[in-house]
């Protein structure tokens, strides 16, 4: 049976509303991410609703939620879990990590060692996790919101670009506005509303809501578009290592989850421009000598202004 994903969306945003204040464009595009089966990391400075969000998002879709905090003592046994020897059953019984889960919180996660870092990488990819040469799967659906300070660097490890590349989507929540403040303040005078937070969703509905994206129909002169886009980021002077075909495939994957949420049966070319420095900018490396161009999201950005965007008839 067939979504409407318009109805999926206003949904989802009215009930995370109760909790979270304003960010309708940072709720809307985690949601995007969420239908293109992806993941999503947050960078932002302490304070501005990262954990309140993932824990908003896990009680909306109803499914299990588990939390790690990440510090430079952990281990990757203590993400996955590990075989514990029983006495009285005599044999050894598994004993499950925070990872196995439907929405996992990564919280700070540039505070671990890459070694534990690495521990996610195979069930953010494979979904799923092997312990002693035995393969479990992580959870169905599976969703990682990982977290990370851009200021602080006292104490972290940068992220390497093998798993940048497994985030679908880099987003911040950014600081509210006065009104929006004020409205917080107001919100949580008596109590914190994500404790009668009700659900809207269950795992079956996202499941048909991702079937339901994968139908959208994409135009063959806005795949172009797309591979026009990802191919413009590998030939700029300082950028030491552009977006890989694996950025393109998100790419197309977060149109259609967008075009999707947005009502339509076909993505156009504003779906991608809307997507492109969420989706790309963290996949690119910059090179010394920057040219004055302080960032990839700036450079993104530029090559969205540059180059030029097809017009046709992008339904058929």
């Amino acid at each position: 049976m067939a979504v409407s994903g318009k109805e999926f969306a206003e949904e989802f945003l009215q009930n995370v509303s109760k909790v979270i204040i304003g960010k309708e464009r940072t709720i809307r595009l985690l949601l995007t991410a969420l239908v293109a089966d992806g993941h999503v990391l947050l960078e932002d400075v302490p304070g501005t609703g990262k954990t309140k969000l993932a824990k908003t998002l896990a009680k909306t879709i109803a499914v299990n939620f588990s939390r790690i905090q990440f510090t430079p003592d952990l281990l990757p046994s203590d993400i996955t879990g590990l075989n514990v020897f029983d006495r009285q059953k005599n044999q050894f019984v598994l004993r499950k990590g925070p990872v196995f889960a439907n929405i996992l919180l990564a919280d700070e996660i540039n505070r671990a060692t890459p070694r534990t870092q690495a521990g996610l990488l195979e069930c953010m990819e494979e979904r799923q996790v092997t312990i002693d040469g035995v393969s479990y799967e992580a959870g169905n659906p599976f969703f990682v919101i990982a977290t990370q300070n851009p200021v602080e660097t006292s104490g972290t490890f940068p992220l390497p670009e093998a798993q940048m590349d497994r985030f679908i989507m880099r987003l911040s929540m950014g600081q509210p506005s006065r009104e929006e403040e004020l409205s917080i303040l107001e919100r949580y005078m008596e109590k914190d509303p994500l404790e009668s937070l009700g659900s809207v969703y269950t795992a079956k509905d996202l499941e048909r809501a991702r079937e339901s994206a994968n139908q959208i129909f994409v135009h063959p002169c806005v795949m172009e578009y797309m591979v026009d886009l990802v191919g413009a980021t590998r030939r700029q002077e300082n950028v030491s290592m552009g977006v890989s075909p694996r950025g393109t495939l998100a790419l197309l994957r977060c149109a259609k989850a967008y075009a999707f949420l947005a009502g339509r049966t076909f993505v156009i070319p504003d779906d991608v421009r809307d997507l492109a420095v969420p989706v790309l900018a963290h996949r690119m490396v910059l090179g010394y000598g920057g040219a004055g161009v302080s960032s990839s999201q700036e450079i993104v950005e530029k090559l969205i202004q540059s180059l030029p965007v097809p017009t046709e008839d992008f339904s058929s």
